[in-house]
């Protein structure tokens, strides 16, 4: 918790006490669903919520944003997220059942009214967003296709509405092929510890 407080000072009680709540939920769940890798769960706030919000450090989204969570896993980035901007919307969806029952049963212990999670392919989905949110499920190439149609026409925060994807590594060779606008945020530049020395968000602009 320290951690977070450290770069994200202005919290208010009921923020701090959930992201207080988050470790202790998440280590239960994971006795019974394995969602974070057992090495993992020992450096939670670092690996896991801290690196969710490093696209907050990015995009900070005003009140009102609709964003979707694609492949959330057992809820990163979009329960860290979702905490931290109250007022925002958040759709998170995976394809696999366990995981979202983990996400909804965390999500409704901490009372986050502004998280819907369903268990679904992000294509069958045919509401629109202003961002859409993933941590490095497939390659950019193979995630754009499942990000089409589904961006809305207005525009409410300093970027123009798109993907922030958390990437790690060479990024390169994986981006070259994409003829879309993109911008690469090095996490390192917001965060001290060494695990972001090659952690990075990349904006890619779809609107």
């Amino acid at each position: 918790m320290q951690e977070i407080l450290k770069y994200f000072p202005a919290l208010s009680p009921v923020q701090m006490h959930q992201f207080k709540e988050l470790e202790f939920l998440y280590k239960d769940w994971n006795a019974q669903i394995n969602v974070i890798s057992r090495k993992d769960i020992d450096a939670f706030y670092t690996r896991h919520v801290l690196h969710s919000l490093g696209i907050a450090k990015v995009m900070p989204f005003v009140d009102g944003s609709k964003v979707l969570d694609i492949g959330t896993g057992g809820g990163f980035p979009g329960i860290p997220l979702a905490i931290l901007f109250p007022n925002s919307d958040f759709t998170l969806v995976d394809s696999i059942g366990k995981k979202i029952k983990v996400v909804q049963e965390v999500s409704g212990a901490l009372g986050l009214s502004n998280v819907a999670a369903y268990h679904q392919r992000a294509e069958a989905l045919r509401e629109k967003f202003d961002f859409i949110v993933s941590r490095a499920v497939t390659s950019m190439e193979g995630f754009l296709p499942w990000c089409q149609n589904k961006f809305l026409s207005r525009q409410l925060n300093a970027l123009p509405n798109g993907i922030l994807y958390l990437k790690g590594g060479d990024l390169t060779e994986e981006l070259n092929p994409i003829k879309r606008a993109l911008e690469i945020y090095d996490l390192k530049s917001y965060f001290e510890d060494d695990f972001f020395v090659s952690k990075k968000v990349v904006y890619v602009k779809m609107t």
